[in-house]
């Protein structure tokens, strides 16, 4: 009796152990179902991202700027006086001498004034030497020698005023240079108001660009600079010869000219140029791409990834290239920048990696 009394006692504890076994079996399986629906769902709804490993290198410490190209000398040609336009004696667009009359305008009235005046003074030279010889030999007095002089110095002001007046009707070139488009033709009657054409001199050419204020006290005399015209890949030398003392109200800028020579004649006034002026070398920077960067008024910041999700990591940004930004802190060599999707971003959001640049 006492033995099947065990024997029931020892059958009910192993029924207890298999259901124990069972139920415990089947909670780990509910719970590896469920990690592997939320592994499913994290993955699913992760936001695909590009990255780069943030490593330190050295940079150069430059301004970047833009700037415009200007003639070394530019004058829009115009006439001093009105008249009409008997002879054009220049080509469009081609080079000129400084002195070559350019245009003439009508100077007919003018030429029939000189000729009179000339008959006048020629008189009263003839005059003034008479009186002269009378008044050495005392035979008249010194008032009417001094009428005779006084009237031959102001017909001889006479010519020299009507010379001058048929100067202003021929234009000459100011400086050798190129002359532009003209806007006249012969026949034109001409006022100072209307513009001939241009002369530009282009060789050296003046490169114009302005600087932050922050970097003004960095900028000197004689410092060289790298020119880039838009579209080619050439560089090209100038140097600063000229800086404006005052800072401008308006931009907080400094206005800055460069020359250079043109001899092959690749640069055109009024083109645009890139500006680089490099500074020093900075080792150890970490630099991010210039599309990683989140700036609203709370400051700049960047996303980093880490165990599976983006965080949002404040910043201080320094120096800027082309591409890059220099991060002075925030971050540290090794971490994980995202690059790309940054608009749909916040910080622990789940995201997945679909490249890493090393």
């Amino acid at each position: 009796m006492a033995l099947k009394k065990s024997n029931k006692i020892i059958f009910l504890i192993l029924a207890l152990t298999l259901i124990a076994i069972i139920i415990i079996l089947r909670i780990t399986s509910n719970k590896s179902q469920e990690a592997i629906k939320d592994k499913k769902q994290f993955i699913k709804t992760a936001i695909a991202v590009n990255s780069i490993i943030i490593k330190p290198k050295t940079i150069s410490d430059k301004i970047i700027a833009t700037g415009t190209i200007a003639g070394n000398e530019e004058v829009e040609l115009r006439c001093e006086t009105s008249g009409r336009i008997t002879k054009i004696l220049f080509n469009e667009g081609a080079k000129v001498h400084q002195g070559d009359i350019l245009v003439k305008t009508n100077d007919a009235e003018l030429q029939a004034q000189l000729k009179k005046a000339q008959s006048k003074l020629k008189l009263s030279g003839e005059i003034e030497l008479r009186q002269k010889s009378l008044f050495e030999k005392q035979g008249i007095s010194r008032q009417t020698y001094d009428e005779a002089l006084s009237e031959k110095i102001q017909l001889e002001a006479d010519v020299e005023f009507i010379r001058a007046q048929i100067d202003k009707t021929e234009i000459h070139a100011p400086f050798d240079g190129i002359i532009g488009i003209r806007s006249v033709s012969i026949g034109t009657y001409l006022t100072p108001q209307i513009q001939i054409a241009t002369i530009q001199s282009v060789n050296p050419v003046k490169i114009d660009f302005t600087v932050p204020q922050t970097y003004s006290e960095l900028i000197n005399m004689g410092k060289n600079i790298s020119i880039k015209l838009s579209g080619k890949s050439r560089i090209y030398n100038a140097k600063i010869y000229a800086i404006e003392p005052k800072i401008n109200l308006d931009s907080r800028s400094l206005a800055v000219r460069a020359i250079m020579p043109n001899n092959n004649g690749e640069m055109t006034p009024g083109a645009f140029v890139a500006i680089e002026i490099g500074m020093e070398e900075i080792q150890n920077s970490l630099m991010a791409p210039t599309e990683s960067l989140i700036t609203d008024i709370n400051g700049e910041s960047v996303f980093i990834y880490k165990n599976g999700k983006a965080i949002s990591k404040k910043i201080i940004s320094g120096i800027r290239t082309e591409k890059e930004v220099q991060i002075v802190s925030g971050l540290n060599p090794g971490d994980t920048l995202i690059t790309s999707g940054i608009i749909q971003l916040k910080s622990g959001v789940a995201v997945k990696l679909n490249s890493i640049v090393q």
